[in-house]
């Protein structure tokens, strides 16, 4: 079953297709593609790569209960929807070490019509445990369930756990949320829309603003307009 609503392409806004089931053969070649999509980054320059695992994208698609509904090793039990994630950051680190790998994880996030098991915890949990074992960069955690969730996440992670914390839709992350680095919830917070809107985001991070209001009707492709328009303080 397709999922509702568009997605954008070279060709423009266009339907979401039928989804096939994939074969053994095409796993194991989808893995082997975010291997080689690592290296490809590395050999153009990149620092290191950040697998995402979040908002209805593949990885997501896995772990998701609607989305999943496999009856092999790859589907079915919390463990087995996990499978994919793990060997793709297994394959990744093999590919240009664990220091160069992080991940991004988003439990409850309902893009593309996903659906996450309703016990979250039952399947993020040892997720993350077993990711904390590939002693991978960092985790980026972009918060959509609550934040007892975030709280076993964070606990379940020995090392550098990013947030890009819950402020509801269409809300930016603003300056307030370095309380949560302080009070330990997280090691760094991610901004999103607000550093696209605002090229000097620490300058005006540190001023505690003023900041440009996002245009979400410019995001996903375009022209320059709400990609390098966007004016800088003074």
């Amino acid at each position: 079953m397709k999922a509702e609503g568009k997605v954008f392409t070279h060709e423009g806004m266009l339907d979401f297709v039928e989804p096939k089931e994939m074969t053994e053969a095409e796993i194991q070649e989808a893995i082997a593609d975010f291997a080689n999509a690592a290296r490809n980054a590395i050999a153009a320059g990149f620092d290191g790569v950040e697998i995402h695992g979040a908002n209805g994208y593949l990885v997501h698609q896995f772990l998701s209960v609607n989305a999943n509904r496999r009856t092999d090793q790859w589907g079915g039990s919390a463990e087995n929807r996990a499978r994919f994630a793990l060997e793709v950051a297994k394959a990744t680190v093999a590919a240009i070490g664990a220091d160069k790998v992080g991940i991004r994880l988003s439990p409850g996030a309902k893009f593309n019509d996903i659906t996450d098991d309703p016990d979250m915890a039952a399947t993020y949990v040892p997720l993350v445990e077993e990711l904390a074992g590939l002693d991978l960069a960092y985790l980026h955690l972009m918060e959509q369930a609550d934040r007892e969730l975030t709280t076993k996440l964070r606990a379940a992670w020995a090392g550098v756990f990013i947030l890009n914390p819950d402020t509801g839709f269409g809300v930016p992350t603003g300056p307030d949320a370095i309380d949560l680095v302080k009070d330990g919830t997280a090691d760094m917070i991610s901004y999103g829309a607000l550093f696209l809107a605002n090229p000097d985001l620490p300058e005006r991070l540190k001023a505690r603003g003023p900041f440009n209001e996002p245009d979400r009707t410019t995001f996903y492709g375009g022209t320059e307009q709400g990609y390098t328009d966007y004016p800088a303080l003074g």
